[in-house]
């Protein structure tokens, strides 16, 4: 019974996650999705905009890292030996001359402590007087055993002055997290210009797919009236022939436009991180409910603040200045204040002893290079260099910069103006399509004038169509010059 209640309220539970997955695609399928939806599932989805993330904590982590050399550094070393031998500190026994302290302080002997030969004088080696009695020093007595050997130290060193090498490399980790930092909006706002031109591409496709539809059906009412008008005698049958291969032309580019607009949803899906075969209504595919984003001119200096690519190149060109230093700094005087405690067995400090023992010490240690062969002046120079050619990138960057802002301005002053041009050239073929329709009902305009005048229609509502998506598009790249796009 138990068991059956459970695979019940397992069964529950699969009808229940099945009913939400198809409620969540059905959402999707149904409601209208704006730009702004897209470029958050775009945003939250794309996985360099997570590595960007990632390597900003790695940047953190490092400055925290790098800070660390300010403070005091504790370091223990320990080791253990086991050995074959003991020490022996003589090689045998060994006799030393008793003698005594004469009254200027020196070793001598005194007459009863001198040996006297048989004929009952001094005896003398060398030049000196042996000594009549010896002290035994034996062997064992000068024997350490070492069998066991162990050594613990325990240091700890504050650095005082490194050249200004820890700061250098402190300011330089702050700004490496900069720099990540400015490499993930300038990754954020290439999302944003990916997802815009995917979205309104799909808008483009749609919108000529409605208009392909529309003049497929015209086509094929004309086809019929021109089969009609045949039958009866009315028309030739090259007529009816120029309208059937104009709708098969019609019908082609139909196919084709259907083709882009599923790959466009495919690029579109998988730039938000949704399924690949998603089909979704986009709340910008009625073109004439567009406007058109009023943007503010900024001066070159405002874009320059704004572009994350001249940021990052800043920073590069500062932190290669941070080298400078650091290459410098190797051959500077250090000073770095120690203190250790060392202690082993066996030990000496009390004479020769087996337990363990040790003593601490204190001092400042100095280090300053004296002759290197020029090697300083040879590493500054290089990271000089490298300072120049970062300097050099960042005036190139600037220069690209500013032409791409005044390109991006032109463009978007003559996208305008298509606009404008497509709206009345809408307008005249309308008319004259009106007109063609009109006077081929009355046989006074053939069939070539009518089928010339629904490709002019045809051709001006596509340009209409490509004109507002420009304008658009536009917007983007103009935004993207001024680095505020994402940010409006």
């Amino acid at each position: 019974m138990n068991n059956m209640n459970s695979m019940m309220g397992y069964m529950k539970r699969i009808i229940c996650a099945i009913l939400c997955w198809s409620g969540v695609v059905s959402v999707y399928g149904q409601q209208a999705m704006s730009l702004e939806e897209c470029r958050r599932l775009a945003i939250e989805n794309n996985k360099n905009l997570k590595i960007a993330e990632e390597q900003i904590k790695s940047a953190q982590a490092k400055k925290g890292e790098v800070f660390t050399n300010f403070l005091p550094g504790l370091e223990a070393t320990g080791t253990y030996m086991r050995n074959q031998k003991d020490i022996h500190l003589l090689s045998e026994d060994a006799y030393l001359p008793v003698g005594t302290l004469g009254s200027d302080g020196k070793w001598t002997l005194r007459p009863d402590q001198i040996m006297i030969g048989a004929d009952g004088k001094p005896v003398m080696n060398n030049g000196q007087y042996v000594p009549k009695d010896y002290a035994l020093l034996p062997k064992d007595a000068m024997t350490v055993e070492d069998k066991n050997t162990a050594l613990l130290q325990l240091g700890l060193t504050q650095p005082i002055y490194m050249g200004g090498k820890i700061r250098a490399y402190h300011q330089l980790a702050g700004l490496s997290e900069k720099l990540a930092e400015t490499g993930k909006e300038q990754e954020l706002q290439n999302i944003i210009q990916a997802t815009d031109e995917a979205y309104w591409q799909i808008v483009s496709l749609v919108n000529r797919q409605k208009l392909a539809v529309k003049y497929v059906e015209t086509l094929q009412k004309f086809e019929h009236d021109m089969e009609v008008m045949y039958q009866n005698g009315v028309s030739t049958k090259a007529d009816m022939l120029s309208v059937k291969v104009k709708l098969n032309q019609a019908q082609m580019t139909l196919l084709r436009v259907e083709d882009g607009l599923s790959l466009a949803r495919m690029n579109l899906n998988q730039l938000c991180g949704l399924s690949v075969d998603s089909v979704y209504t986009l709340k910008e595919e009625l073109l004439h409910v567009l406007s058109v984003t009023d943007i503010k001119c900024l001066n070159i200096e405002q874009v320059y603040g704004n572009r994350p690519e001249i940021n990052s190149l800043t920073l590069a060109t500062e932190m290669y200045r941070k080298k400078e230093k650091i290459a410098r700094s190797a051959y500077l005087p250090t000073v770095a204040f120690m203190a250790n405690y060392f202690a082993m067995t066996p030990s000496f400090f009390d004479g020769i002893s087996t337990k363990f023992d040790g003593m601490w010490s204190v001092g400042i240690g100095i280090k300053a290079p004296i002759f290197h062969w020029g090697a300083s002046r040879k590493s500054i120079r290089s990271a000089r260099a490298e300072t120049q050619m970062m300097q050099f990138k960042l005036e190139e960057a600037r220069e690209k910069i500013e032409l791409q802002v005044s390109q991006a301005q032109f463009k978007m002053k003559e996208a305008m103006r298509k606009m404008e041009v497509a709206e009345k050239n809408q307008a005249h073929a309308d008319e004259n399509l009106k007109y063609a329709q009109i006077g081929f009902q009355e046989g006074t305009i053939p069939v070539s004038n009518v089928l010339e005048a629904q490709t002019a229609w045809l051709s001006a509502q596509a340009d209409w169509i490509d004109a507002r998506i420009e304008v658009k598009l536009c917007e983007v790249y103009l935004q993207k010059a001024y680095g505020i796009l994402g940010k409006e």
